[in-house]
């Protein structure tokens, strides 16, 4: 790996870049597949040349600061959703007096206007901020007709929406860790995994991330979260540059120790043990 590769994934071979192209109503469109050729890895070559000049769809480009017009946004009933081709969102669920957030980037399929119905007993608001200007391309009725054509693209934006579950649990689990010096460092480990790069520094994490928000993605308050990142700074592990950037040194965290696995058997030999109680008054 050279010391600026991107840690979460490669990107494959590009083929010439296709003419932009005009929607119908003026907005401007893009060839999906050229701005995130990930979508057709699985294609062959022939396929793959006719994919990128069908999968067309019209772009929307969002600057940074709060996106008070996403939930609003004219979603047509035969539309997919949205698909992040660059930049930052972040997805804040308010409920009570506390914030959570999920961070959203290149590759997540997102849909700010479907929201809880008011037949919910649990009541929360969602709020969007945009982090770092973004652009999404709309995948619209059109786009779901053409995609019919290519169907080894279906699983690829499922595997995208399933690879979104999984991180969401494990920003879950991070929440709970005790200690948010702990909860913060895992965050950032965390985070590398995607937007991180090697250097010969260490790993570079290139997200202007507010104390704010660091606090609501690790279950805890803003104060106790700037707190406890200058612990993380004086003990090395963290370094913050100018612009935003953060820096992390050390080896990387999160794997069960081994208190974790003793207890994890202990429960494990419980259960085999009761299922064997049951079994037998049966």
């Amino acid at each position: 790996m050279s010391s600026t590769s991107t840690i979460w994934r490669s990107q494959p071979a590009r083929g010439p870049r296709l003419p932009p192209v005009q929607s119908a109503r003026g907005f401007k469109a893009v060839h999906v597949l050229d701005l995130d050729p990930d979508l057709g890895a699985t294609l062959p070559p022939a396929r793959l040349a006719e994919a990128r000049s069908r999968l067309v769809a019209r772009l929307h480009t969002v600057p940074q600061g709060p996106w008070a017009e996403a939930p609003a946004l004219d979603a047509d009933p035969g539309q997919l959703g949205l698909l992040i081709l660059d930049g930052v969102v972040a997805r804040e669920l308010l409920m009570d007096d506390n914030v959570s957030t999920e961070l959203l980037g290149q590759g997540d399929l997102i849909r700010p206007w479907q929201t809880h119905g008011p037949s919910r007993l649990l009541r929360a608001e969602v709020r969007w901020t945009v982090l770092q200007s973004a652009r999404m391309a709309a995948l619209g009725p059109g786009f779901a007709r053409a995609l019919a054509q290519f169907p080894e693209i279906g699983p690829v934006l499922i595997e995208r929406v399933t690879e979104r579950a999984h991180r969401v649990a494990l920003g879950q689990a991070i929440s709970q860790l005790n200690g948010v010096d702990r909860r913060i460092l895992a965050l950032f480990w965390h985070l590398a995994e995607r937007w991180g790069r090697m250097t010969g520094d260490g790993v570079v994490v290139p997200l202007a991330l507010p104390h704010r928000i660091i606090a609501q993605l690790v279950g805890a308050r803003r104060p106790t979260v700037s707190t406890a990142i200058v612990r993380l700074v004086e003990h090395g592990v963290l370094e913050r540059r100018s612009g935003g950037t953060w820096v992390l040194h050390g080896e990387p965290v999160g794997l069960p120790t081994k208190q974790t696995a003793r207890v994890v058997e202990l429960r494990r030999n419980r259960f085999q043990h009761a299922e064997a109680e049951a079994g037998a008054t049966v």
